[in-house]
């Protein structure tokens, strides 16, 4: 077995080898029998399992050439603030929203679901909302505080991403945190809540705003690309990017954000299909706090929080970033 810290695979210490009995044995006793079936079935699982007084943890399991596998990422139990993140405080201005879509996105494990659980918490946490959140599995558990929170699970407490937003639109919800958005049915369901006056997180597993509005407008059929390009237009508050980059002394990652905020520009290109511009619209949004990744990248590569081989990897314009790898 093997650990990933920081972002690199390191070797567990003094564990034997995993034979197929070792992790059956490992495996069948972290689930219910219900989930161990679905899992023989389909040969892939993935649920969250709660160590009392250790951790949470967002599992899968998978059958190999080898046998079974297995991964498992923590879910911190103590959901962090944006100031605790380091993250820019634009970004609780979305929290702020009475209604639209707010989409964060990035690869796997660059920190989507820390970052909006960290805006969930703020309105939890300071006004009186009904928040849904709609995941697979539940991945931060949220206590009500000011907000009454209700979290739904595909393939426990509900069919799909799609039936759950459906039947969401007839609770009553302020606020509505969508786990994945991949179909176009869940996708146009989500455009259509936030025209409805929903406050509507989402995520995708894209690496830069023009990336995502693409990929949403790419997801539809030719023929009703241009009617979402007019919801989208009309709906989207903002978007922001995420990847994590290894911190300097190597004990660490730090968040580094592409901000874009919504404008009367941004919406005029959505809808013209011209996305190359967003760029000139986030370089002319910095007062407002919008940025780049490629901005991001450089303040943190400044700020000495990041080496120069790390920013140049993760950055879009090399040649920019070139002087200051070693």
């Amino acid at each position: 077995p093997k650990i990933r810290v920081h972002g690199h695979l390191e070797v567990v210490k003094g564990h034997a080898v995993m034979t197929q009995a070792l992790m059956e044995d490992y495996l069948s006793g972290m689930c219910t029998p219900r989930l161990w079936n679905r899992f023989m079935e389909h040969k892939d699982l993935d649920f969250a399992h709660t160590v009392e007084g250790v951790a949470r943890f967002r599992c899968n399991f998978l059958n190999q050439h080898h046998g079974y596998g297995a991964v498992f990422r923590i879910i911190p139990t103590e959901i962090k603030t944006i100031e605790q993140l380091k993250l820019k405080p634009v970004l609780l201005e979305f929290s702020k929203l009475q209604s639209g879509l707010v989409l964060v996105t990035g690869p796997t494990g660059s920190g989507k679901s820390t970052t909006l659980a960290a805006l969930i918490d703020h309105i939890n946490s300071n006004v009186r909302k009904h928040i849904i959140t709609i995941e697979d599995p539940v991945e931060f558990l949220h206590r009500n505080k000011k907000s009454i929170i209700v979290h739904r699970e595909v393939g426990a407490d509900a069919t799909s991403f799609a039936a759950a937003l459906k039947a969401a639109m007839r609770q009553d919800p302020d606020v509505v945190l969508i786990g994945e958005m991949r179909d176009p049915e869940t996708i146009g369901m989500a455009i259509s809540a936030a025209e409805m006056g929903v406050l509507v997180f989402g995520t995708l597993h894209t690496n830069s705003a023009a990336k995502t509005i693409d990929r949403i407008i790419e997801v539809f059929p030719a023929d009703q690309q241009q009617q979402v390009r007019t919801q989208l237009a009309q709906s989207l508050r903002g978007i922001v990017s995420q990847i994590l980059c290894r911190t300097v002394d190597r004990k660490g990652r730090v968040a580094c954000n592409e901000i874009l905020i919504a404008s009367s520009a941004l919406a005029n290109i959505i809808r013209e299909g011209t996305v190359s511009k967003i760029v000139s619209v986030i370089e002319g949004g910095r007062g407002q706090g919008m940025q780049l990744m490629d901005d991001a990248l450089m303040e943190n590569l400044k700020a000495g929080k990041i080496a120069g081989e790390e920013a140049y990897m993760k950055a879009q314009d090399k040649k920019a970033f070139e002087p200051f790898v070693n």
